[in-house]
Formats: C-alpha cells, structure tokens, sequence
C-alpha cells in the first residue's frame, strides 16, 4: 500500500493499521524500507539528479524512525505520515521501475566481494552493484564483511553527505531489521555515484605523511 498510487488510500491504512495496535516504530520501519525500495527499484533512465530526490525521502523517514525508537511523541507520528506521502510523490522514479535482483544463492561470497571494487572502477554499473549484494547475501555471506566491503567503496571515492548519509542510514536499518533491501539501495546509490576523481584519497595520503614527520618532496 504504502508503494501505491492513491495518497489518501496510504493515509487511511497507516491509520487503521496503528488503531489495530502495531506499534508506531513498526509503522515508521515500514515506511523506511518502502523509501529504500525507491532506491532498489529506481531506474537509471531518470536525470541523474533525482538519485537525491530518493534519497532524501530514504534518509528523512530514517530519521523519524530512528527517533521514535529513542524518544516517541506525537510530533514525530506526524513525522512518519510526511514520510509516507513523500514516498508517495517519489512514485515517478520508479517509472519504469527496475528490476529487483533475483539473487544467485550458488554464488561465491567472497569472490563476490573481491569483485566489488573492480565493478566500481566503471560508471553505470548500479544494477550490477545490487546484484551482487543480493547474490552475496542469498549465498550466506558474513553481512558484516559485506558493509566492511561498502564502507571500503565509499571511502575510496570523493563522497558528499549524501552518499554517507545513504550509507550510514542503510546500514544502520539493516542492522535492525536484516532486510537485504537495504545494502542493495546502498550498492546502488553508491555505484551511481562512482567511480569519482578519488582526490580525497591523496589528500589523507599527503595527511599521513606530515603526520609521520615524513618528507613530501625531496630537494633536487
């Protein structure tokens, strides 16, 4: 419902779903994984900068999740309904939607990870990306060598606040939840997004090296 095309139809459900007595944190982590969907099933045929309209409807109803689990009040019910309809008006990037991984469960895990930061050597590889996360998790690969591995990509790259909120927010709900849908947004996001210049990598390098007490440059 909450994927669906009837805004007021949404709002009911979410209603009488908490008056049947779900809690208010299940509700806010179902609006979160419908968000993230957003993110699977968004189709690389949009202009490149609606990756950021996904992402922050992704990040905001994380938000609101996170905070009900911490502190609950009324005004951040009102939180997870805004949520919901910006889903809802998020709808177009899913038109047509791209196809969600049918996930190889014979696959090598950890060949799949050595294979990763090869895949975000190249641009457009998104559905590429999320395919091997599904195929690693579906194989029974370790989820914690998995967001090491995602974690590695985006450091490598010269990642902005949104790519590292979109890390740290899946992360965070694949945690609570195991839903594979989330790391599968991730590799997404990230592979959109990659490969970058990569300077920020040098500029650690050149850090490190003053740090050492290291020479940059020898005199000629």
């Amino acid at each position: 419902m909450l994927l669906g095309e009837d805004p007021q139809a949404i709002a009911d459900d979410l209603v009488d779903t908490l008056e049947q007595g779900t809690s208010i944190e299940a509700v806010a982590a179902a609006v979160v994984r419908a968000a993230a969907v957003r993110i699977a099933r968004f189709h690389t045929s949009n202009e490149f900068a609606d990756w950021d309209a996904a992402l922050h409807t992704f990040t905001f109803a994380n938000a609101v999740h996170q905070g009900l689990r911490r502190a609950p009040s009324s005004e951040l019910v009102r939180g997870v309904f805004d949520a919901a309809m910006s889903v809802y008006l998020d709808r177009f990037l899913n038109v047509p939607p791209a196809r969600l991984p049918e996930p190889d469960g014979a696959a090598e895990p950890e060949a799949l990870l050595a294979a990763l930061p090869a895949l975000l050597d190249h641009r457009e590889q998104v559905n590429e990306a999320g395919e091997l996360v599904a195929d690693y998790l579906a194989a029974g690969g370790d989820p914690l060598r998995l967001q090491a591995a995602l974690g590695r990509a985006l450091l490598r790259e010269d990642r902005d606040f949104h790519t590292i909120q979109c890390v740290e927010a899946t992360f965070r709900q694949f945690r609570q939840s195991g839903d594979a849908i989330f790391p599968i947004a991730a590799a997404r996001y990230l592979a959109a997004h990659a490969p970058t210049v990569r300077a920020q990598n040098q500029t650690f390098h050149i850090a490190r090296r003053l740090h050492r007490g290291e020479k940059l440059y020898e005199d000629g």
